[in-house]
């Protein structure tokens, strides 16, 4: 079974992605950290983020590796542990530069798609997950929240690293996010056909993972006889 879990930034997908892969015992997946290692790959080469090929070339020679035996999972990039890099601000709004590159996302969904081929119980989060990663994944889910809830989530994450925010220009930052993602010519953020919309705005994540992991329980064990 792959359990899609979509959405806009600081909705809760990958906390509830992973709490939901841990009760299930699948893999979870963390297509965000992908685009995360290319801007931080593509950082340290100074390389100019609005530079379409300078960043799709950059893709091609990275190497993304998941040790899946961790949890969560650790990644590696070109043989380097980086997981603990990569929700760093620098990163994230690299990522953000990144995402946008068509070829960059051609070859990040194709290695999405092998890593569901070959880890069949799967988990994973993104922003086109449900939409063109996974297409026919059994189970899809689109978290929502409030801009004002979202940046404040995201403000207290940038804090526990230690790192001096300002909750209005995240706020912001997150809107024009938003923006970039709904008009991008390659999977663009929207809502996958058949996915359950959740606002998790007011709701303890726990809330939200346990109404998922209730779901695939009852999908696994298959309908109800008549």
């Amino acid at each position: 079974m792959i359990i899609t879990i979509d959405g806009p930034a600081g909705t809760g997908k990958s906390t509830v992605a992973q709490s939901v892969a841990r009760d299930l015992g699948f893999d979870f997946l963390d297509t965000g950290a992908m685009y995360r290692a290319i801007g931080l790959a593509a950082l340290r080469r100074h390389a100019n983020l609005q530079d379409e090929r300078e960043l799709t070339f950059i893709t091609r020679l990275a190497k993304i590796v998941f040790d899946f035996s961790a949890h969560p999972p650790g990644v590696m990039l070109n043989g380097e542990p980086v997981g603990h890099l990569l929700r760093a601000g620098d990163a994230t709004r690299a990522a953000s530069f990144v995402a946008l590159v068509p070829a960059v996302r051609e070859i990040l969904v194709k290695q999405q798609q092998e890593i569901g081929a070959s880890r069949p119980n799967l988990v994973t989060e993104g922003r086109d997950q449900g939409t063109v990663v996974f297409p026919h994944a059994e189970l899809k889910f689109y978290l929502e929240a409030s801009p004002v809830e979202r940046a404040r989530r995201r403000a207290n994450q940038l804090r526990a690293r230690g790192e001096v925010v300002d909750i209005a220009m995240i706020q912001d930052q997150i809107m024009d996010r938003d923006s970039r993602d709904a008009r991008r010519a390659v999977g663009p953020l929207a809502v996958p056909n058949g996915a359950e919309v959740i606002d998790t705005t007011q709701l303890p994540l726990k809330s939200v993972v346990d109404q998922i992991v209730a779901k695939a329980r009852q999908l696994q064990r298959g309908p109800v006889p008549s």
